[in-house]
């Protein structure tokens, strides 16, 4: 998921473009606020030649210079907040309103990237991957209990498909709700086309509109930056492999479709296991049940996924047909 030279660039761009709307409005505040406020500006005006001539006493050794310039500065700050609200102005009226408080729409906190930048880094890669528009169509407002029949039972658990879908739904629901104050991760397994992707799809859109980092991959995706990380074929992979532990949601669709090798199965583990360790959520969906999972990859990875995952075991008919013949 690493960005490329020109990704960067419109990235710092919006954010170049952001402070000069900024810094726009607080001069057009400004020019019409000294219009409509008589003696505005001279408090502005006295308070930045105070600011001076305390700095020239300070350079010259005066020790009282700097008590002298705060008192003088809640002075004039006093009569300025007092002017502003007379005329039905908050003192907060020339600060800028940033997109992101936290850095100030610069990217950067203390020398690492905001959440704001790594979310916007995300946002271009699913855009320009055409992931935005599969989340326009597969999200919970478009998700349809229609396709799940009362009346499939299935004979391992003696509930119906929509008896189970409806509790995944729930389940999925409070996956999201409780993000922030519950580690948790989720495991869908069944057959195709019951509705796993489109799961994952909803609840990536819910996150992704909360501000939160995700990325999604199908495992062949995964585990080919992976592998060139490893064997360092690709320059920007590093960077790829760190995005891969650090997101909050990491989703891995279609385990199990890869060429299964010790490759995989150590770094499948090794994923999950740094993830797990670091207390970020990760969603896998997949045709393999419970069991298959220590014959393809490890004892290890079954042990993680069961100890750390909630695992939901879909069941109905394949909606991709039902859809073709309705």
């Amino acid at each position: 998921m690493a960005l490329s030279n020109s990704q960067y660039d419109e990235i710092f761009r919006t954010y170049d473009e952001r402070q000069l709307h900024n810094q726009h409005v607080i001069e057009r505040r400004t020019k019409e606020a000294y219009a409509q406020i008589p003696g505005l500006k001279e408090i502005d005006d006295a308070i930045a030649s105070c600011s001076v001539a305390q700095a020239r006493k300070l350079l010259d050794g005066d020790s009282d210079a700097l008590e002298e310039l705060k008192q003088q500065l809640d002075a004039y700050r006093s009569k300025k907040a007092a002017l502003l609200k007379e005329h039905g102005l908050s003192s907060d009226y020339f600060k800028p309103s940033y997109t992101c408080p936290d850095c100030k729409d610069t990217g950067y906190i203390n020398g690492e990237r905001c959440h704001c930048f790594k979310q916007a880094a995300i946002r271009m890669i699913y855009t320009q991957s055409n992931l935005k528009e599969v989340l326009e169509k597969e999200n919970f407002n478009t998700f349809s209990y229609d396709y799940y029949s009362s009346e499939d039972i299935n004979p391992a658990t003696g509930r119906s498909s929509l008896d189970t879908i409806k509790d995944a739904v729930a389940k999925c629901h409070y996956f999201i709700d409780h993000f922030d104050d519950e580690f948790n991760n989720l495991y869908f397994y069944g057959d195709t086309g019951i509705g796993k992707t489109f799961l994952s799809n909803c609840i990536a859109k819910e996150l992704l509109d909360r501000g939160y980092s995700v990325i999604y991959f199908t495992a062949f995706q995964l585990f080919d930056i992976l592998g060139k990380d490893k064997f360092g074929r690709n320059e920007n992979a590093s960077d790829a492999h760190q995005n891969i532990f650090d997101c909050d949601l990491l989703i891995i669709d279609d385990l199990g479709t890869e060429l299964s090798n010790s490759f995989t199965s150590s770094q499948l583990f090794l994923c999950l296991n740094e993830r797990i360790l670091r207390r970020k959520s990760t969603i896998i969906s997949t045709n393999l049940r419970m069991n298959q999972l220590a014959d393809i990859y490890s004892e290890r990875v079954l042990s993680r996924i069961s100890s750390s995952y909630t695992v939901m075991n879909l069941f109905g008919a394949d909606i991709r047909i039902l859809k073709r013949y309705r």
